[in-house]
């Protein structure tokens, strides 16, 4: 990861849950990181205690204003750009697809009419989901050359915008162009720092530290869990060999757990369990009336043969990480210590990912 040192990165949605640990993991690595972001969405928010260290350039717009956008990308001139902004809850959807729609499809083609006027070298990576794939819940993972589409307006939004990328990439930008683009599709991730509405681990952790039962809509529904650090590693070794070699222009990549773990949302609360005192929770699965799958799994060989990512962690160890986090936060006096808390993180998976010779790392 040499090639980050002293490069300009933007990061888009740097004020969201993975947009703070993707800016954390680039300053480590030496970049110089700005943040483009239209709020703070969540209270508590992560990156809003690592900010108090005045750690990245912080900007504030909303992606869907073009010209605002143009001018910042512009005069940043960045090397790297990661696009992560996004309205990214499933029910946030249902209540407001509009407001889902032109943050995920015409935010991203901003993002990208924006690069449009550099005049100099930049590599993009574009997170869009695994959302994104026409989920028909099949027992076996999806790989990146399945049908996209999507039920809801959340995962149709993401599908929109994996349109206006092909659209983008065809259009204007051919492989001799000075923008190099890659796609991330994530499976779920968990971890340290989620405070956002209606998800599993933030909603357990609001719930239990008041000593309440948390309600759970679908128990049963199996997804690719994984730590936020997993992922993020491999946006950031898809950046890597997208910045020497030009032939994986263009192409998408999921980033998820081994095939063979497969784990409810039940299963993820029963190992949490472990790390908090006296949980309960409610079964609402009768109660729900919004579609949401209930299996979803990904095919990471891609990944693995093209830049040589593969996961870290098993579940159980991300489930530790995740919980012990939480616990500190509970425990932290200041914003430093939640900043030592997530750099100390990020140190000891970098440190375990070596020591299990991934060849990513």
């Amino acid at each position: 990861m040499k090639f980050l040192k002293d490069s300009k990165v933007i990061v888009t949605g740097h004020t969201g849950f993975k947009g703070g640990w993707l800016s954390m993991c680039l300053k480590k690595l030496g970049a110089n990181v700005v943040g483009i972001s239209d709020c703070i969405p969540t209270k508590p928010n992560h990156f809003e205690k690592l900010q108090e260290v005045n750690f990245i350039k912080d900007y504030r717009i909303d992606i869907t204003n073009l010209q605002e956008l143009k001018k910042i990308i512009i005069k940043e001139k960045p090397d790297l750009v990661f696009h992560m902004a996004a309205q990214a809850l499933v029910r946030e959807s249902y209540n407001n697809p509009i407001k889902t729609f032109n943050t995920n499809a015409i935010g991203t083609a901003n993002i990208l009419e924006s690069l449009r006027a550099i005049d100099k070298k930049v590599v993009i990576i574009l997170i869009t989901s695994d959302k994104a794939y026409d989920n028909v819940e099949w027992k076996w993972g999806y790989r990146e050359t399945d049908l996209i589409g999507g039920k809801d307006p959340y995962s149709a939004s993401k599908g929109m915008a994996e349109l206006v990328i092909k659209s983008y990439l065809n259009s204007y930008f051919s492989k001799n162009d000075n923008v190099s683009l890659g796609i991330a599709r994530a499976g779920n991730v968990i971890g340290g720092g989620d405070w956002a509405k209606d998800r599993i681990v933030p909603d357990c952790v609001r719930a239990w530290a008041s000593n309440k039962a948390v309600d759970i809509r679908n128990p049963h529904a199996t997804r690719p869990w994984q730590h936020v650090l997993e992922p993020l590693s491999g946006y950031l070794a898809l950046a890597k060999e997208l910045s020497s070699n030009n032939d994986l222009h263009g192409e998408a990549y999921n980033f998820g757990p081994p095939a063979n773990q497969n784990y409810s949302v039940q299963n993820l609360i029963e190992e949490m369990r472990k790390y908090w005192k006296n949980i309960a929770w409610n079964d609402i699965s009768q109660n729900e009336k919004l579609h949401e799958a209930n299996l979803l799994k990904l095919n990471c060989d891609k990944a693995l043969h093209d830049l040589g990512w593969g996961p870290t962690l098993d579940f159980e160890e991300t489930v530790m990480l995740t919980s012990e986090w939480y616990r500190k936060y509970y425990t932290a006096a200041n914003s430093s210590e939640v900043f030592q808390i997530t750099s100390s993180q990020i140190d000891f998976y970098w440190k375990l990912a070596k020591d299990r010779n991934n060849a990513w790392i």
